[in-house]
């Protein structure tokens, strides 16, 4: 052994960073390219023997965590590759496993030999380093940590569990049959060894919210085939992957790591063709055609080019007029391809959940699929792009663009809405992926399933009060800290709202969260100013960056648009119920906005609501108010089925706001009635007037009146704008029918929690109803559950109740109701045949 490799403090290398994120001392993945480890292994085998469950490494003067897993013997010690850093390398200076361990084996290896030679599989990794992501492959191992995360959080925080359970996370790789359709599951191909840069995997996993397993489908790029390209193989596979996903209606995430339709050229004719120069002495006058000799294009196969057979003196050319190629994919048939593939996106986001991560690049048909999808997280170096910076620049002749982030980074996608989420890293994507994977059922046609927190009953109050001056919203929905450091509650259960979409149309705040464990979409209103910024241009000279002020409670184009958006997004897939919290005062409607198109997106709200199939609440809440068009575009007559508005007692919801209804129908002459009927010193002066005789008496009555008047005008003006003002409280609202109650906000999560809960039960019994019968509609179904649950119809605690007590009876009436259906129509069928035709159907069955 070298000398330096004595027993001493060593100066170790590693090309990546590892970390282990475990509860408990579990193994959870295998370390990846373990060159020159030994000493680290050492040096957490030994923390691990004193009873460490972390171990504190420093890295570039920060301290790196391990936690720390058990071993059966050094040499088969395995830990979790966590990320790579590119081109960064991590140096710790750790004690020689011996001074550590006396009784470890000293190791026989001499640190400064070279590193082994990289296998296929390391470079393949390395090379998707380079351009900032992680191997398609081991995103599983990234979503296995990110499950025992959770399992870890949700153990420590909420259930009387005292383990992860075995089996975590199964996954099985996706693969085409021979016959290029029929969708395999294997586990047999080894990693690497795909043909194409597209793979996929029929994942299995238990989370806390589905602890005995739920479904979904990954799809990604395989960036180290031909850069991720999409070639007419890559789109056959994607599309059978998807239509397998949303067939069966499991979520499908589509990891998004590409440089778009691929393109190519027929290689093998480049040394074979030749020019027919104008001018063979002068060849700038141009040339006439490119051909094959007449021996050449005899050697390729029939359909390889198109053309002509011509004579230039005593030579046969064939002269080209078309290029096939004998390869299928390096041209107009990719486009073809990602027509399909884009056809088929958007129909599985109107069919199952979709949700896109973007991790390194997304181009062309890749950035369109992610668009398609609608959902978005965005890693922080994965710009989305139609066309490469430096194509950009030749188009313009000059050198404007610098890179591919001021087209499609972080700063454009994030502030213009196609991304929902920015993550920093593969492993923080991951996380984001199954933060919002935990609000989906498990397949679209069912409901989520409720996940209690035992740590925020159901029926504690709401601390937070929204007040009249601006507020953040996110503290009515979430909770905050007060100054002093305690906690102030919110509506949602604590620590289970997630926003989305906080960098587009800031006005309103949409997101996702919990309400007594159900799963909700949430939309809220910014009550504060807030700022819309529009980037300049580089490739325009004139182009300057501007920052247009938004009110609160105001929906401009933007913030209407991504109201529109997040309906959608609840609705589909994630059929989630609806929480809006209403406190607009009306659309913006000034010249900018409405050639902003304020007008369409408004109405994208109306089309959202009515397509919208799970309950959606809509509560004015206190010190809201809700008013013109903006009331108009939420009204629950919109979508009846499902629709409902509540208002707290301190809200308000009128046509316009008292000073500006006060303009119209409480002028200035009706308030200075008022004060002729009212106050006793201006009624004085009217008799004093109409009994005055002399001209002066008459002309000082009449100054000592306007004084007065001018003196009560302010009073009066708050007098009328009272009056107005109580036209547009809650109680008028509710004997007007317009809201089904009034609430109290300190008590308002308990009833729409009973609400929400007895809404979603109704729903699936009447679902039930209708499928036993399909000649029920809406209303005969709703009538039928009336009729099963009697008296408890009205109270929704009463009715669940009812409902949990009464399920097999309910079922079995249910039952009842199809055997019926069936009866009438069959007898419908016979209705119109005779007594033969009747007896030989009747013998054949």
């Amino acid at each position: 052994m070298h000398p330096a490799c004595a027993p001493r403090p060593l100066d170790f290398r590693c090309a990546l960073v590892y970390r282990v994120i475990v509860t408990r001392l579990d193994l959870v993945l295998s370390m990846i390219e373990p060159s020159g480890n030994l000493a680290l292994l050492s040096y957490l085998v030994y923390s691990a023997s004193r009873g460490a469950r972390h171990a504190m490494l420093p890295w570039h003067g920060a301290p790196l965590t391990f936690a720390l897993s058990h071993f059966l013997a050094l040499s088969h010690l395995l830990l979790s590759f966590y990320r790579s850093l590119r081109s960064r390398s991590l140096f710790l200076t750790l004690p020689h496993p011996s001074s550590l361990l006396p009784n470890l084996p000293t190791p026989r290896r001499c640190y400064l030999t070279p590193y082994p030679t990289s296998n296929k599989l390391q470079m393949k990794r390395a090379a998707v380093r380079r351009i900032s992501s992680t191997y398609a492959y081991d995103f599983l191992g990234l979503f296995e940590v990110s499950l025992v995360q959770r399992w870890g959080a949700y153990l420590r925080d909420e259930s009387a569990l005292d383990s992860i359970p075995a089996d975590v996370f199964d996954a099985k790789e996706i693969l085409l049959a021979d016959d290029g359709k029929t969708v395999e599951l294997s586990n047999e191909r080894v990693v690497g060894t795909n043909d194409i840069g597209m793979v996929a995997w029929h994942c299995f996993m238990k989370t806390p919210e589905y602890p005995e397993g739920r479904e979904m489908v990954v799809i990604s790029n395989d960036v180290t085939v031909q850069s991720g390209s999409f070639g007419v193989k890559e789109d056959d596979f994607f599309e059978a992957a998807s239509i397998y996903a949303r067939e069966r209606g499991l979520p499908r995430i589509y990891i998004a790591c590409n440089s778009g339709a691929r393109i190519g050229l027929v290689d093998s004719l480049k040394p074979m063709f030749k020019v027919s120069w104008k001018d063979e002495n002068n060849p700038s006058q141009g040339f006439e055609y490119l051909y094959l000799t007449e021996e050449d294009y005899k050697s390729l196969p029939e359909g390889t080019v198109e053309g002509e057979m011509v004579t230039a003196g005593s030579e046969k050319r064939f002269a080209l007029s078309d290029i096939i190629g004998t390869i299928h994919g390096i041209g107009v048939e990719n486009l073809r391809g990602s027509g399909t593939i884009a056809g088929e996106t958007a129909r599985a986001y109107d069919e199952t959940f979709t949700l896109s991560y973007v991790t390194g690049r997304s181009v062309g048909i890749g950035a369109y699929l992610v668009r398609l999808g609608q959902r978005c997280i965005q890693m922080q170096v994965g710009p989305m792009i139609l066309t490469g910076y430096s194509a950009l620049n030749k188009l313009l002749g000059r050198d404007v663009y610098t890179s591919q982030d001021q087209l499609g980074g972080p700063q454009i996608m994030f502030p213009n809405g196609v991304t929902h989420e920015l993550v920093q890293d593969d492993q923080e994507g991951v996380n984001a992926i199954l933060d919002w994977v935990s609000f989906v059922p498990k397949t679209a046609k069912s409901y989520p399933v409720a996940l209690k927190s035992a740590a925020d009953p159901i029926d504690r109050p709401v601390d937070f009060q929204p007040t009249k001056a601006p507020y953040d919203p996110r503290h009515m929905l979430a909770g905050t800290r007060a100054p002093d450091g305690t906690w102030v509650s919110g509506f949602f259960d604590r620590n289970t709202f997630k926003e989305y979409l906080a960098g587009w149309g800031k006005s309103v705040v949409v997101g996702r969260a919990r309400l007594g464990g159900i799963p909700m979409g949430v939309i809220a209103v910014e009550t504060r100013l807030v700022e819309q910024r529009i980037p300049a241009d580089p490739g325009n000279e004139a182009s300057r960056e501007m920052i247009l002020p938004q009110a609160g409670q105001v929906w401009y184009p933007d913030s209407a648009y991504k109201t529109a958006q997040a309906i959608k997004d609840f609705g589909r897939g994630e059929n989630l119920p609806l929480m809006i919290f209403a406190n607009w005062r009306g659309f913006s409607g000034g010249t900018r906005d409405m050639a902003g198109e304020i007008l369409k997106f408004g109405a994208m709200i109306v089309d959202a609501l009515v397509e919208y199939k799970h309950p959606v609440f809509v509560y004015i809440p206190p010190n809201g108010e809700l008013r013109g068009g903006a009331w108009v575009v939420i009204d629950p007559t919109i979508n009846e089925k499902v629709m409902e508005m509540y208002a707290d007692k301190e809200s308000r919801g009128g046509i316009l706001e008292p000073p500006g209804i006060c303009e119209v129908k409480f002028r200035a002459a009706d308030q200075k009635s008022k004060m002729h009927q009212l106050d006793p010193v201006l009624a004085g002066l009217d008799q004093e007037l109409e009994m005055a005789s002399d001209a002066d008496d008459v002309s000082e009555l009449k100054k000592q009146i306007k004084d007065r008047e001018t003196a009560l005008m302010p009073l009066y003006l708050q007098v009328a704008h009272e009056f107005a003002d109580l036209h547009d409280r809650s109680g008028r609202m509710k004997a007007k029918g317009v809201i089904r109650d009034v609430l109290e906000w300190k008590s308002s999560r308990s009833y729409m929690y009973w609400r929400v809960k007895r809404r979603i039960a109704e729903d699936e019994l009447r679902n039930k109803i209708m499928e036993a019968d399909a000649a029920l509609d809406h209303a005969a179904a709703t009538a039928k559950v009336e009729a099963m649950v009697g008296d408890n119809y009205n109270d929704d605690e009463k009715f669940l109740e009812y409902l949990e007590l009464e399920g097999p009876g309910l079922d079995s009436q249910v039952g009842g109701l199809k055997i019926s259906a069936i009866k009438s129509a069959v007898a419908a069928m016979f209705d119109g045949l005779d007594a033969d035709q009747k007896s030989e159907i009747l013998k054949g069955l």
